[in-house]
């Protein structure tokens, strides 16, 4: 795996907002930071969520995002997006959903983590740019993110990178995880290679095994749940 750098840290707390004519909580206007922020098991200090119900929690304590989708997000959006556009805390190069596997665990500064579940793309993102469908152009370019659980608390900076420690025996990426929640819904055989990582997120895993006995096709996230 190439080197990962980290483009930026990026924290903001819930505000109030107007949203189909009612007032919404939400965290996904997030700026970036130059200081070095304690990561507990929860988030970044000075970071937040707006519906603790559905977002965040030890499974979603960090939300990733690539900048190599950036280009893509500023030409379909036609404006140029500050780091944090996303909704996410770390901004970083080298580590692509086609990278990158749950339950991979990672040195981040002085704390470690887990790839924990893919980022599930939430209505907060229509409410950040103003784009009806933005839910699901994430999901069907599948370029969604994903989230950390942290495995031991520490200081982060910019500057200190993100090194792996240990690749995932079952090697289940984000990509293919998303690949069997959002577009082939009846892989069962997907499902259950997805289900033996057992350091997937809960969520995900109440969801696969609905869908594994017929009740549920979608995970609840996909209306209600991000990092934000």
């Amino acid at each position: 795996m190439a080197s990962i750098e980290i483009f930026s840290l990026n924290v903001g707390m819930p505000r109030e907002v107007q949203f189909q004519q009612k007032d919404v909580s939400t965290g996904i206007f997030k700026k970036a930071t130059d200081e070095a922020l304690y990561l507990s098991y929860l988030n970044f200090e000075g970071d937040g969520q707006g519906d603790l119900v559905h977002h965040g929690g030890r499974e979603k304590a960090v939300c990733v995002y690539p900048y190599e989708h950036y280009p893509f997000w500023e030409n379909e959006l036609n404006r140029p997006l500050e780091y944090g556009s996303l909704g996410e805390n770390l901004t970083i190069k080298g580590l692509l959903e086609t990278d990158v596997c749950i339950g991979d665990v990672f040195e981040l500064g002085k704390a470690i983590v887990q790839v924990s579940q893919p980022r599930q793309p939430c209505y907060k993102l229509t409410i950040r740019h103003g784009v009806p469908d933005m839910l699901l152009k994430v999901q069907q370019t599948g370029y969604t993110g994903f989230y950390f659980r942290v495995l031991a608390e520490g200081v982060v900076s910019i500057d200190d990178g993100l090194s792996l420690l240990h690749r995932h025996p079952k090697e289940i990426t984000v990509s293919f995880a998303n690949r069997i929640m959002h577009r082939e819904k009846d892989n069962i055989e997907g499902i259950k290679q997805i289900l033996e990582v057992e350091e997937l997120s809960l969520n995900w895993r109440n969801t696969f095994l609905k869908r594994l006995a017929g009740t549920e096709t979608d995970s609840r996230e996909r209306l209600t749940g991000n990092n934000t």
